[in-house]
């Protein structure tokens, strides 16, 4: 068994890594400085070397928090690339084997969106939507789709999105932020237990954050 995983480097692709190392399965983990998902130049070449895969972990670090009006043009189409079409392509190119698995690391914020993450919020909404969409028909193969969405966890990046951790925590329903190994042994368990019946569904891994329903 084979899995790629992008964005592997750091934080939850780090932790979806090295959880998945305890399984009997060769890893293929990338990091942004070897894929970097805003370069198309990137992404095809990649493809053209790993055709196909059994597990596809689809990660990547977020935009930096902008106000509405101040993202310029070449940011939307940066993070267009990073965010989006660049999955979109790995999706359409790459094989996924029978009984395979794709998980999708979003963000809460598909479904609680913060103002001054908007660049995160829209493209993340629109790969999350292309996700479920397939779903079904990769259902025909046995193929589960699982859309991750996580919400406050103690990364790089949610430390550069926050001035004061310990005043933060203080106002989570949990009074701490998730642990990216929480994310990983999450994804562990699935394949190796060999849960298929769960897909086209969005986990909210954001310790009771939200305050939707569905």
């Amino acid at each position: 068994m084979k899995a790629i995983i992008l964005g592997g480097s750091k934080g939850i692709g780090k932790a979806i890594t090295e959880k998945l190392s305890d399984l009997e399965i060769d890893i293929v983990s990338t990091s942004s400085k070897d894929l970097d998902s805003s370069n198309m130049d990137q992404i095809k070449a990649f493809v053209d070397k790993e055709k196909e895969t059994d597990i596809l972990v689809l990660n990547t670090g977020g935009p930096p928090a902008k106000d509405f009006y101040d993202i310029k043009e070449d940011e939307w189409l940066h993070y267009y690339y990073q965010l989006f079409y660049g999955f979109v392509y790995l999706l359409q190119k790459m094989h996924i084997k029978n009984n395979g698995y794709i998980f999708l690391i979003s963000s809460h914020t598909i479904k609680n969106p913060e103002y001054k993450l908007i660049l995160s919020n829209t493209y993340r909404v629109a790969l999350s939507s292309v996700l479920k969409t397939i779903s079904k028909k990769l259902a025909e193969r046995n193929v589960s789709c699982i859309n991750i969405a996580p919400g406050p966890i103690k990364t790089n990046r949610l430390l550069n999105l926050v001035d004061d951790m310990s005043e933060f925590e203080k106002s989570l329903p949990m009074k701490r932020a998730g642990k990216p190994d929480e994310i990983g042994n999450f994804v562990k368990s699935i394949i190796e237990n060999d849960i298929k019946y769960l897909t086209g569904v969005t986990i909210n891994f954001d310790g009771g954050l939200s305050n939707f329903l569905f």
